[in-house]
């Protein structure tokens, strides 16, 4: 035996061994998780208790603690985890989450339907949360910042059909449905055997409402939409309720839109929603109504960009006594490529018209008059149509200059008069408050854009149809707002005792 060998001691993981484990001591003094677990001991949560059927002194197995699962998800979320089976699986090795739930393991199932069967009390949460933080003076409504981003829906490319191709698919789960109990299925254990009914059916259902969806989506389109674009309609036979959305740097796919104010003081989220359509322009006045209803006011100014920036959105603000900042309001029709396709040449573009106002016409270039012919109202403006006769424009030698692309009426154009409440926006817009509101807008509401899709993992969903998507938004922005908090609330003050005691 070789004396000169070094004797070491080996790791022997075939060993068993007991371990007594400090639950206090797995996460430090300072930890997020502590901060997360003491807001919600600061909430009331009656509205989560009140479905929970197993009572004291009944039979009955005990419920989790519901602020317990709040604050698993709310940690969970700003690590960026939003799938309830990793969360599962941390709870059995995570300090963290071992903290949270005192060494148990919580099932899946019971973190995932947790999330989503709890609206009205996710609603109700998220306004107490706003409360704590503007009572704190995180929330002053001096100014809010509105804005929209696409968030992929949990559905594929594969999953999205055409009615055809939706109702094929619907026959054939419709007969695999009534297949169910022949001997083939018999023969499987109960457990296995109903597990597939019960997913046969789900898919059936779920194909019933795309084809439902299917018809919506067509009953919507314009007439000959498809003629002119190779984009196909249809619906997702995954995701029904998603609708195809163009993104800002990838091409269009499903998704669903969701709304974001947040008030600029320190960057809170006031109001979150996601909806179906793309433009943006209609969600503006509904968010404004979310916001009063979650903080019982109104904010004094709010700064959206070009996509909500309408006449219809100006007044309806205006009425509501909120001053709006937005990117300017796009003039009427883009009159100079319109005129170009009519073959109007720039000779002849409405500038070169003179007006008279004592006989209320316009007179061309050539000497011939416009006269007014209707004036057609429209939300924010006045729009007036003055025409040339069709005779004098036909024998005119600059007919092909002027209005070629026009053989059965005069030569026409269109003055538009705005409300007064439109162009006292344009004016407030471009003032230096104005602009300045503007740059705040982009590094407020982007930001907050950023944070949900690169923090909090938001760029898809992990949930299907509307109600449930509109859940999973709501619990990024809730733990974004938590993470706010601790950051410029609740860890300073941890900080301030050892400040003053060094």
């Amino acid at each position: 035996m070789n004396s000169s060998l070094p004797r070491l001691q080996h790791v022997d993981r075939a060993q068993m061994c007991w371990h007594v484990v400090d639950v206090e001591r797995l996460i430090e003094e300072d930890h997020s998780a502590r901060a997360i677990w003491e807001l919600t001991g600061r909430l009331n949560l009656a509205s989560f208790l009140a479905p929970i059927g197993s009572v004291q002194g009944q039979a009955g197995r005990p419920a989790f603690d519901p602020r317990l699962l709040i604050s698993l998800w709310l940690y969970s979320y700003s690590r960026g985890i939003s799938s309830a089976r990793e969360i599962s699986r941390r709870c059995e090795y995570e300090p963290a989450f071992q903290w949270l739930t005192g060494l148990s393991i919580i099932n899946h199932h019971t973190l995932s339907d947790f999330r989503i069967e709890h609206r009205e009390a996710l609603d109700e949460l998220f306004t107490q949360v706003l409360a704590v933080l503007s009572f704190e003076g995180l929330v002053t409504l001096e100014r809010v910042t509105h804005d929209g981003t696409k968030v992929y829906a949990n559905a594929g490319k594969r999953s999205f059909c055409t009615g055809k191709r939706i109702e094929e698919h619907l026959k054939i789960a419709r007969e695999h449905v009534q297949a169910m109990g022949e001997p083939d299925g018999d023969s499987l254990e109960p457990r296995r055997r109903r597990a597939q009914e019960r997913a046969r059916r789900e898919r059936e259902q779920r194909l019933a409402q795309a084809l439902s969806e299917y018809e919506n989506i067509r009953a919507v389109k314009r007439p000959g939409y498809n003629k002119t674009s190779k984009q196909q309609t249809g619906a997702s036979i995954s995701d029904p309720e998603a609708r195809i959305m163009r993104h800002s740097a990838a091409p269009c796919a499903l998704s669903y839109n969701v709304q974001v104010s947040t008030d600029t003081a320190a960057g809170i989220v006031i109001a979150i929603d996601a909806t179906q359509t793309a433009p943006d322009y209609e969600h503006l006045v509904p968010a404004l109504q979310q916001i009063e209803k979650r903080t019982g006011k109104r904010p004094k100014q709010m700064v959206v960009d070009a996509g909500y920036t309408s006449r219809e959105n100006v007044i309806a603000l205006d009425q509501c006594g909120v001053a709006m900042f937005g990117r300017s309001i796009e003039t009427d029709g883009r009159v100079q490529q319109r005129f170009a396709r009519c073959g109007v040449t720039n000779g002849f573009l409405p500038e070169a018209f003179r007006f008279d106002s004592t006989t209320n016409t316009f007179t061309c270039p050539e000497g011939k008059l416009l006269r007014p012919r209707r004036a057609e109202e429209r939300p924010g403006r006045t729009m007036i149509r003055y025409q040339a006769s069709i005779t004098d424009c036909k024998v005119c030698a600059q007919r092909d200059n002027c209005c070629s692309g026009n053989t059965r009426y005069g030569r026409s154009i269109v003055v538009t008069k705005e409300h007064p409440v439109v162009t006292a926006f344009r004016a407030q817009t471009a003032s230096p408050d104005g602009q300045a509101a503007l740059r705040q807008r982009s590094a407020v509401a982007e930001f907050v854009n950023a944070w949900l899709k690169e923090k909090l993992g938001l760029r898809r969903f992990h949930v299907r149809g509307l109600a449930k998507v509109r859940a999973e938004a709501m619990w990024a922005a809730l733990t974004y707002n938590v993470q706010q908090w601790i950051r410029l609330r609740w860890r300073p003050l941890r900080l301030a005792p050892s400040i003053a005691s060094s």
